[in-house]
């Protein structure tokens, strides 16, 4: 169905970056409402026909719940209007740290997100960074997993003194991340090796590698609490470091994340618009990612490779 038309909605909050990657895509946001209810229940429904349309959602699912709620709604919703293809753009998948059973009796958060989102009657899935790579087989229908480093690797070039440079990871989960970008840059490696006490909370950290008197860009997927974060940032500036900036995919920023930040060793915090970044940090710098979601929903629509948008 070649002819079929292409819609854009957006879930409440993210209608910032929805209307930027429409502004890309050169179409309208589409028009949708949502009632609520006084014991805040709410429900959607689409102002416009979407009948045989190629009809693409873009809500991150980030806390609270109410945004995965209302993109299930949103997708049902669509189904039952005749949708010809329902396919959720989901800057940043919320849930996505639940990808395994790392103790007994847990619950694995991102598998139930992934079941939900098939029974609500998705076709495929575009999607960014993944906090586990794994999670895209969760999936029985297609899934477009970009990555931010197709913004971040450009600015890095631009913006930084690559003779200077060494690339960081925070922790040894985040190696394999962080070595695509010191390989592609051609640039040094080191690890930080910590040990949490719980959730949230680290109780030992150490540097492995040289950092004295380079310029050290921390990479990682997320930054929550930022605790990991600053405490990686401040031990390598005691190492050694000449400064310590950050890099990181999605800004969730919960509290005391920017008020870390700012009494931090730390630069300059980069990140998406993945998700929207409301304090007051003055380090926190924020890069769009809409191009490249409005370049990936062409080429989606149009069948064509989204091969171009892996760097790494």
């Amino acid at each position: 169905m070649t002819n079929a038309p292409i819609k854009v909605f957006s879930g409440t909050k993210t209608q910032y970056l929805a209307e930027k990657i429409c502004k890309s895509l050169g179409c309208e946001l589409g028009k949708m409402k949502i009632t609520y209810f006084a014991d805040g229940e709410f429900a959607v429904s689409y102002e416009e026909s979407i009948r045989g349309s190629y009809v693409y959602l873009v809500q991150s699912t980030f806390p609270n719940s109410d945004n995965l709620m209302e993109l299930l709604l949103m997708i049902d919703a669509a189904k039952r209007a005749s949708a010809y293809k329902i396919i959720p753009v989901i800057p940043y998948f919320g849930w996505a740290r639940q990808d395994r059973k790392d103790k007994p009796r847990v619950s694995i958060g991102a598998k139930l997100v992934a079941d939900l989102l098939s029974v609500a009657g998705i076709d495929r899935l575009i999607t960014m960074d993944l906090h586990a790579d794994q999670i895209q087989g969760f999936f029985n229908v297609p899934v477009d997993h970009l990555y931010a480093s197709t913004v971040f690797v450009k600015y890095i070039q631009e913006n930084f003194n690559l003779d200077n440079l060494i690339i960081a990871s925070p922790d040894v989960g985040g190696s394999k991340r962080a070595g695509s970008y010191s390989k592609y840059l051609g640039l040094p490696l080191v690890l930080c090796h910590k040990s949490r006490e719980r959730a949230n909370v680290v109780s030992d950290m150490k540097v492995i590698g040289d950092v004295k008197g380079k310029d050290v860009l921390i990479i990682d997927d997320m930054v929550d609490t930022a605790g990991t974060l600053t405490k990686a940032a401040d031990l390598m500036m005691k190492e050694g470091a000449k400064s310590v900036r950050a890099m990181v995919s999605h800004a969730i920023m919960s509290d005391p994340a920017s008020q870390r930040i700012t009494d931090s060793a730390l630069t300059e915090l980069i990140t998406t618009d993945s998700k929207p970044y409301e304090g007051d940090c003055k380090k926190v710098h924020v890069l769009s990612i809409a191009d490249m979601f409005a370049d990936t929903i062409r080429r989606d629509y149009e069948n064509e490779s989204i091969s171009s948008q892996y760097i790494l």
